[in-house]
């Protein structure tokens, strides 16, 4: 992460930055969407507003502009479902989509999550590697669409022995965070 970097938890104040880095963040990826998918991926601000109510967010900020976001929403007995992970094209590359992923993970063990699971787009590749590096496999016969783009569900089991190993990269990725 830059210098002057830094990840809070959203407000509602920050609904219509978190609507731009998500239509930002997927606007090169627009045409392998159909037009109702895209829609659903890069939701205005009201939208974002009311997602906002089901479950946290976060942003990632560098110096005074917004870089980055992801949310979540509990589901289920002890599950979080992570969505709208994104960071804009300039800021790719940084460290900040993992930083909002250990957010996310940190949220769901403070919470008492057994698992996280999220959907993708195979065309998404740099964000599934991201995911799999995370911990997070495919699950079998989990695929699905979004009004007729492809899905893809992941997800990440937060076992005892995973936590050992994830608590460890976690705190890397602060420290390096808090060195700046």
């Amino acid at each position: 992460m830059q210098p002057n970097s830094w990840i809070r938890r959203a407000v509602p104040a920050d609904a219509a930055d978190i609507a731009a880095v998500l239509r930002q963040s997927f606007l090169e990826f627009e045409a392998l969407y159909t037009p109702k998918g895209f829609a659903a991926t890069t939701p205005d601000q009201e939208q974002v507003g009311s997602r906002m109510e089901e479950g946290p967010a976060w942003i990632a900020l560098c110096g005074d502009r917004t870089a980055g976001t992801a949310s979540a929403v509990p589901k289920g007995e002890k599950g979080l479902y992570v969505r709208g992970v994104a960071v804009v094209p300039p800021m790719r590359g940084r460290g900040i989509a993992e930083a909002l992923m250990n957010e996310v993970e940190s949220f769901a063990r403070q919470n008492g999550c057994a698992r996280m699971f999220l959907t993708t787009t195979p065309f998404l590749t740099s964000a599934i590697r991201l995911y799999e590096r995370y911990g997070f496999t495919r699950v079998p016969n989990g695929a699905a669409d979004l009004f007729g783009t492809p899905l893809i569900k992941m997800e990440k089991n937060l076992d005892r022995e995973q936590r050992l190993r994830d608590t460890e990269r976690i705190n890397h990725v602060r420290e390096q965070w808090t060195r700046h």
